[in-house]
């Protein structure tokens, strides 16, 4: 274990959640986007993503070095996915994008659920930007032991 490990775990986590922050900006922005992907000759409306963050060791290898004093490595960012939800059919027949019956297919991107999930990745980050910091300042202490 390194003296520098704690700040590398958060720098990781740090990272995870700007993305995650940006990906559900992005949701946020095309949440009336009606032309996201052309797909078989047809548009498609814009479809929400989702970030999937894990830990970078699994629990049974961390548990396996608990004894060594070996700490985590912290997190990390596998994959960005569509969501699968259905699209929301709005009836506007004066849509260029409207079928025959008049509906109009819009994104499945629920804004409360985003600005939900913008203010726990904006929470998330601010703690690990609170934990790096009093991680250096400890680090910092430290040097001045030797004075």
């Amino acid at each position: 274990m390194t003296i520098f490990n704690s700040l590398n775990t958060s720098a990781s986590a740090l990272t995870a959640q700007r993305l995650r922050m940006d990906v559900v900006s992005s949701n946020i922005a095309n949440a009336e986007t009606t032309r996201g992907k052309f797909v078989d000759g047809e548009w498609q409306p814009y479809q929400r993503k989702m970030v999937e963050i894990k830990e970078k060791d699994s629990f049974s290898s961390m548990l396996s070095r608990a004894g060594t004093g070996q700490a985590g490595s912290g997190v990390q960012v596998t994959k960005i996915s569509d969501d699968s939800s259905p699209f929301k059919l709005v009836y506007d027949p004066g849509h260029p994008d409207a079928d025959a019956q008049g509906y109009v297919k819009m994104p499945n991107v629920d804004p409360l659920k985003e600005m939900t999930d913008l203010i726990s990745s904006t929470r998330s980050y601010e703690a690990n930007v609170t934990v790096f910091n009093a991680s250096k300042n400890m680090l910092l202490k430290a040097l001045e032991i030797g004075k």
